[in-house]
């Protein structure tokens, strides 16, 4: 069972940056596609990236598409999300997760069998 670790999350103000980190326990080509997941207060949770992890194809949310990056460093067992020109609209809790193929098409938690306990990002106007 792989272990998830969210790293990077903080308060930034509206045009900032982040750059979010998650540290898998094991070598992330084991699962077939590595999610960013996030989740505001009384919204349901929502998939922001995922990376195929044999590949390296890579798809987004329209919402954040052109401001956001997500990359794998296969040597250190990491996966990044780099968030650039935050919006308000984009605080949220950020959650790390491991899934199948299928997680990467949809872009939906359910395809998702493994989860980090997430990082929290607060985007101030």
């Amino acid at each position: 069972q792989v272990q998830l670790v969210e790293s990077g999350g903080g308060s930034v103000q509206a045009g900032g940056s982040l750059r979010l980190a998650c540290a898998a326990s094991e070598d992330t080509n084991r699962r077939n596609c590595m999610g960013w997941f996030r989740q505001a207060p009384g919204k349901e949770r929502e998939g922001v990236a995922a990376i195929y992890t044999s590949g390296g194809s890579t798809r987004y949310a329209t919402s954040v598409k052109g401001r956001f990056t997500i990359s794998q460093d296969n040597a250190k067992n990491t996966v990044y999300l780099q968030m650039n020109s935050l919006k308000p609209e984009d605080t949220a809790m950020y959650y790390c997760a491991a899934g199948s193929v299928g997680g990467c098409a949809a872009l939906r938690s359910p395809f998702f069998a493994y989860w980090g306990q997430g990082t929290q990002v607060t985007v101030s106007s």
